[in-house]
């Protein structure tokens, strides 16, 4: 039997999947309550800063951002081939590239906090 490689791909998109699931609901009510000027006072900027520069703060931050993009790279690429576009292996190139460029850029910017 021939090995596959679709659970190097699928193992990523699933937890990003959860995370989304997860993460997503809580950042958009968030979002709502400080543009209504109601801010938590375990969100203010101290409290956040503090978190993003702490090394499990920076960890958990770059998880979900990286399996976040890795999950919606997954889902746009099958939704490309699911609206007639067959050019799978440019649309998964340069939706994977993406995914891990901006991976890569949010490590670079939390390692710089």
């Amino acid at each position: 039997m021939a090995k596959s490689h679709k659970p190097v791909v699928w193992f990523p998109f699933a937890a990003g999947g959860t995370v989304i699931a997860f993460f997503i609901p809580v950042i958009v009510v968030l979002t709502f309550l400080a543009a209504l000027g109601h801010i938590p006072a375990g969100l203010s900027y101290e409290r956040m800063h503090a978190l993003a520069g702490n090394g499990l703060g920076k960890l958990i931050i770059f998880g979900v951002v990286a399996l976040s993009l890795w999950s919606s790279a997954h889902r746009l690429r099958c939704t490309c081939y699911d609206f007639g576009v067959r050019a799978d292996t440019l649309v998964a190139t340069v939706l994977y590239v993406v995914a891990i460029v901006g991976s890569l850029l949010s490590a670079m910017y939390l390692l710089q906090i």
